[in-house]
């Protein structure tokens, strides 16, 4: 939804005073965008404001040579007015006892309102009413105070703000320093955020892992989990352990995945890696993203996922829910790590069960161990997988698999048709994601000596561009989708991967970006063919 800013500016005194404040520093006024450009990110100087989920909050970015700063604008307490926010408080932990337990988080938040009006009079007469303590506001300081009270017992306090940055991708802190948050615009941020001391950033996290059922101690200083909003959080709580003190880290969590056609169009893949995958998908190829920590693994996993067929059933095995898909057959499991041993559950236990399950595609958040067997196990007996995995290269990939834990006996190899690498580049001074391999998997020859792959595509870094080198070169094209196509001369099926790759252009020329729009348009393909489609092509 469109924001007008001097409404906004008007609504709320706190943006008003924000650039009063910036203005009696000499500081220029900044420009106002309801949404940021990515091409901004190229500019030296940027002084810009823009709005956040939450419609009380903005974020000011300042950058130039010198600084790139992150400045949180929301609603600010005075001394007086945290007296009476503390005092409320006490008022509403008094009457909690007395209301239902809630059981969802919009129960939660309807009883917490509740008990804050009651706890509150707009009134400078009353004093009490019916004998419950009540605490007078004024208009402007009601919403201050009720803005904090979600913010605080509902939201993850003071980092609120940032979680409700529809822009941010990871947030970091080691030790009570200014938090520093990796923004997908202006990557690497400081902001003005930041704990008192140690002791309060100690007390946040334990109190925050309580709250998420992870509690962290001396004892157990290390936890993984996952936020209310789907965000990942990784705890490190003792100091003998991070020796800059508590640290933690959050992998922001996107309610919509992000397209195939923006990654195209932020040059991550180009139109032809995306179609040669399109009819992977569609065949039913097994499939793992592989890639290094932070190259966009389950961003492109999720993008791709549009490709499998709409009647499809998915299961989805992971240790936090961050794969997507859009189908309406999905079944979605998560490892139970906590509690007693006899009730944990593991992904090799959750991959064993989804054999049983007899889904079209299995999808594996990450394997990381035993389960690796498992899954190709699955492959062997016909399910089709698709995982992400940590590794740079095929070689070393093939290395991880037939290694401990995993160890997948390499003649079990040819199971897996397809590997897509990813890396995080920079490039001309500029932090990119690309695809910079492709490769296939014939299988285990040892008259070669090992496991036979080919590479389809590869990526250039002086000229940032994509190859093809599998045109009348594709084992997989040819040997294993064509056939089930029911071409009779294999090499026809490069030109449906013309075909599709020209859809997948028109796409990107209509700037057809939102991925229920993308959905929209492949589901229209596998309904009605490219007659169906929302274009001529």
């Amino acid at each position: 939804m469109a924001i007008d800013f001097e409404q906004a500016i008007k609504k709320y005194p706190h943006l008003r005073l924000y650039l009063e404040a910036l203005k009696s520093k000499g500081m220029r006024a900044p420009r106002f965008y309801d949404k940021i450009p990515r091409e901004m990110s190229d500019e030296q100087n940027v002084n810009i404001i823009y709005p956040t989920l939450e419609d009380k909050v903005f974020v000011h970015i300042l950058k130039d040579p010198k600084q790139n700063r992150y400045f949180a604008i929301e609603p600010k307490l005075t001394d007086p007015e945290k007296k009476k926010y503390h005092e409320i408080l006490d008022i509403i932990l008094e009457n909690a006892p007395r209301e239902k337990v809630p059981e969802r988080d919009k129960e939660l938040e309807a009883t917490l309102i509740k008990l804050f009006n009651m706890s509150v009079r707009k009134s400078a007469l009353a004093i009490t009413d019916f004998g419950v303590r009540k605490v007078y506001v004024t208009d402007e300081e009601y919403e201050k105070f009720i803005y904090y009270v979600r913010r605080d017992v509902i939201g993850q306090s003071m980092l609120q703000p940032i979680l409700s940055d529809p822009y941010i991708e990871d947030i970091h802190e080691v030790g009570a320093r200014n938090i520093r948050v990796i923004h997908k615009v202006f990557e690497a941020v400081e902001t003005d955020l930041t704990f008192e001391n140690d002791q309060v950033l100690r007390d946040f996290l334990r109190n925050l892992s309580e709250r998420i059922g992870r509690p962290v101690s001396i004892a157990k200083p290390i936890a993984d989990s996952v936020l209310p909003d789907g965000s990942r959080i990784n705890i490190i709580y003792a100091e003998d352990v991070s020796l800059r003190g508590s640290s933690f880290t959050i992998r922001k969590f996107s309610t919509i995945p992000t397209s195939i056609i923006q990654l195209i169009k932020f040059g991550s893949v180009n139109p032809q890696i995306v179609a040669y995958l399109w009819l992977c998908l569609e065949n039913g190829m097994n499939i793992f993203v592989a890639g290094e920590t932070a190259s966009g693994k389950t961003t492109i996993l999720n993008a791709l996922l549009v490709f499998v067929h709409p009647d499809a059933k998915i299961l989805t095995a992971e240790d936090t829910p961050e794969v997507r898909p859009s189908q309406q057959l999905w079944q979605q499991l998560l490892t139970r790590e906590s509690g007693p041993e006899e009730g944990r559950v593991d992904m090799f236990i959750i991959l064993k069960a989804a054999l049983r399950s007899r889904p079209n595609y299995i999808i594996v958040g990450e394997i990381r161990g035993k389960e690796g067997l498992v899954a190709f196990q699955a492959m062997q007996t016909g399910h089709s997988v698709m995982a992400t995995f940590h590794a740079s290269s095929i070689r070393r990939m093939i290395q991880r698999l037939a290694g401990d834990p995993i160890n997948v006996p390499l003649t079990f190899m040819d199971n897996l048709n397809v590997a897509m690498f990813l890396q995080a580049v920079y490039v001309k001074g500029k932090y990119l994601r690309r695809c910079t391999a492709v490769e296939e998997v014939e299988g285990y020859n040892e008259d070669a000596g090992g496991v036979v792959t080919r590479q389809m595509f590869s990526w250039d870094a002086s000229t940032d561009a994509h190859k093809f080198g599998g045109l009348n070169n594709s084992y997989i094209l040819e040997d294993k989708i064509a056939p089930k196509a029911g071409y009779l001369d294999p090499r026809k099926i490069y030109d449906e991967l013309d075909t599709r790759t020209r859809i997948i252009e028109i796409m990107v020329e209509k700037n057809i970006l939102d991925y229920f729009a993308v959905m929209d348009t492949i589901v229209a393909f596998y309904r009605g063919g490219i007659n169906a489609l929302p274009f001529r092509v």
